[in-house]
């Protein structure tokens, strides 16, 4: 009996030893959609190997799962996401996750099929926008500065909405979709104008600085930087810090750089 006790605590060390040397400690788990984050995570998964990490993406396009599944701990990371959208979400469903840190900007832009020029756009235009509300501002702002509307002067612009237009001469009808149904609408030709965000655009084939009738500025001090978000407390986990520290590289920016030119760039 003894003999047999010393053979099984034996095999339990041996398999406490075999997950400890392959563990999950050294696996990184992170959720993403599939451009461009997906595509940058895939080239940083031998960058993270040579520091020991094995890197899990899960590939998903309903914006609305990425942060619940984050805060139940189904992933270590999420990556999809700019920091008005994960600030409304923390606020509104009191996620316990926090900010690691910025990596890119994807410009947003305005399509079209009916309108080669922001002359040409009739009165009445309809503009098919994202009904997440974190968009709002950001999409006004690019038409305020293509001098289509006005918006109060009271108003922070990441909080933006419709109802904050004081003057609207080309009377444009804002109808609000879920945001992955936006590039289906202008594949339908079902509106006049669209408001798409650089990843879905890059996923429906578009070239957000040739596709585009009107193009944001991006820059390092744009708001609407995408993240890696993670649970409350692991940010300065060093799996987190090395998948940051790994996306923030100049190996990646320079990835970033060459291979969406331009449409995607990466911030300090």
């Amino acid at each position: 009996m003894k003999k047999l006790f010393v053979l099984l605590l034996g095999l339990l060390l041996l398999v406490g030893c075999s997950q400890e040397d392959t563990g999950e400690d050294n696996v990184i788990r992170v959720s993403a959609t599939a451009e461009p984050h997906a595509t940058i995570l895939e080239y940083a998964k031998p960058l993270l190997e040579e520091k020991g990490y094995t890197l899990e993406i899960e590939v998903l396009d309903n914006y609305f799962i990425f942060n619940r599944a984050l805060d139940n701990g189904d992933v270590d990371a999420n990556y999809f996401q700019h920091r008005p959208f994960f600030e409304n979400e923390v606020n509104e469903y009191g996620y316990d996750i926090v900010d690691a840190g910025g990596i890119h900007i994807e410009p947003f832009g305005i399509y079209s099929k009916k309108y080669q020029s922001v002359d040409e756009i009739e009165d009445g235009a309809r503009v098919i926008i994202s009904n997440s509300v974190a968009d709002h501002g950001r999409i006004l702002a690019i038409l305020e500065g293509a001098g289509l509307i006005t918006l109060s002067d009271d108003v922070d612009i990441v909080n933006a909405t419709v109802n904050d237009i004081v003057d609207n001469p080309k009377n444009l009808v804002f109808e609000e979709v879920n945001p992955e149904l936006v590039t289906t609408a202008y594949d339908a030709d079902d509106g006049d104008l669209f408001a798409i965000n650089g990843n879905y655009a890059i996923g429906a084939g578009l070239d957000p600085i040739n596709d585009s009738l009107i193009l944001e500025e991006g820059d390092d001090t744009n708001p609407y930087v995408n993240i890696i978000a993670c649970q409350n407390g692991q940010e300065d986990s060093d799996k987190i810090k090395a998948l940051v520290e790994v996306l923030k590289s100049q190996e990646v920016k320079d990835y970033i750089i060459e291979h969406f030119g331009g449409s995607v760039i990466p911030v300090e």
